[in-house]
């Protein structure tokens, strides 16, 4: 190995002499850093918005919710309560009353989706959403609610402003009656993010409850797990063997799909920025087919003294497999670097250019996410490598099987 290694490097040294072969060399090298660099940062990006669905959606959307199947509400709540806080999968659960109806203001509607809660049990869940003065205020008013940043901004609605909620009335027969109309006072203004924040907002439970006509409570049960990507399965088991009939549903329906584009996207960017890296392997066999060609004269004499096929062959090996490594070295550094400085440097081209990467009226977020897992660095690192080795065996088995007659003739 130690012969094969000097050879390789005396090979090496003479195609830098080589003005063509070495830009093709170099440009392999290139290649190979640039596509693990790119992927690990891209990677990291897919780490950190999946960090902050997790974080911010998830941590204000409930895992799992079951909801009365009558207009009763739910019976023997806190029997209820009791019994799967002692579940394992389940971290917390909480009564809840929903109210969709539409907001009236100065001679302007707006659809709302409103969620009783209760504020004994539910002041940890918002924190990062509503400020410490509008969540007291909030606790403190029995008719007060919670409005999204985009519902206020629509309505130009502030905190103090009443606001008209029309509840809409369903009689036995299935046929709606005059809306209700629940007078509201807004305590404060909450952030979410994206277009939550168009949608949702926050009322008592027990105000709540009375708006719908429930006479329970509770309508449901909102549940936040300890895993919520099992949230399906949990959610199910749960609600067949709840003792009236409810029904059942997870974040995975409502909110399923920005999970699901991140996961796309990742697939999406490994396979592409792998075809960059395997692309940039091939300029490998291209420079090192034409060190073959160029050092045939070489190979015979080496043959001819003895060396042996395989020792030719883990030279050329060698050679190549120095710019996967020099390339994928330079890029893993890089990506480390980076990553997790990604989101300052974001925010300082934002300052200097005056743009807007992502816009939290669209997005739930409004900065760029980026999370480094040394998972994603290792496998990156080993895909470039291996496929650096494998763009080797080919010129590499041309220069063993090299007859040195012919080329010495």
């Amino acid at each position: 190995m130690r012969l094969a290694w000097q050879l390789a490097r005396r090979f090496r040294r003479a195609k830098q002499q080589n003005r063509f072969i070495s830009f093709i060399s170099l440009s392999s090298t290139f290649g190979i850093g640039l596509g693990c660099f790119v992927l690990i940062v891209l990677l990291s990006v897919m780490n950190g918005f999946e960090r902050e669905l997790t974080q911010r959606i998830l941590g204000v959307v409930p895992h799992g919710e079951i909801f009365s199947f009558n207009s009763q509400g739910i019976e023997n709540l806190n029997t209820h309560i009791q019994l799967f806080s002692n579940d394992q999968r389940v971290a917390k659960v909480e009564p809840y009353t929903p109210v969709n109806g539409m907001i009236q203001h100065r001679g302007t509607l707006k659809s709302v989706a409103l969620t009783g809660i209760d504020v004994r049990v539910d002041d940890k869940r918002w924190s990062q959403q509503v400020s410490e003065a509008a969540w007291k205020r909030f606790a403190v008013q029995t008719d007060g609610v919670l409005l999204g940043r985009g519902i206020a901004e629509k309505l130009s609605l502030d905190v103090g402003d009443s606001i008209q909620v029309l509840v809409p009335a369903a009689t036995e027969s299935l046929q709606f009656s005059a809306p209700k109309n629940v007078t509201l006072k807004i305590s404060g203004i909450m952030k979410v993010g994206g277009e939550l924040d168009n949608q949702i907002g926050l009322m008592h439970l027990a105000a709540a409850s009375n708006a719908v006509g429930a006479t329970m409570p509770a309508m449901g049960l909102r549940f936040t797990l300890h895993d919520p990507f099992a949230a399906n399965g949990v959610m199910r088991e749960i609600g067949y063997q709840f003792p009236q009939a409810v029904y059942m549903s997870d974040w995975t329906r409502t909110q399923g799909h920005l999970y699901n584009d991140i996961q796309l996207v990742r697939v999406v960017v490994y396979i592409a920025l792998t075809l960059v890296i395997a692309v940039a392997c091939f300029n490998i066999v291209s420079s090192l087919v034409m060190a073959v060609r160029e050092k045939q004269q070489a190979i015979a004499i080496l043959k001819t003294m003895g060396a042996t096929d395989s020792l030719i062959a883990q030279a050329f090996i060698l050679q190549g497999a120095i710019n996967g490594v020099i390339g994928t070295t330079v890029g893993v550094v890089l990506g480390v670097i980076v990553a997790p400085n990604l989101s300052n440097i974001v925010v300082a081209l934002e300052s200097a250019l005056g743009v807007e990467v992502l816009s939290g009226d669209i997005y739930f977020i409004d900065f760029l996410p980026s999370q480094l897992a040394w998972s994603d660095v290792v496998i990156t690192a080993g895909v470039a490598l291996l496929l650096s080795v494998l763009a080797t065996l080919y010129p590499a088995k041309k220069a063993a099987s090299l007859n040195p007659a012919t080329a010495l003739n």
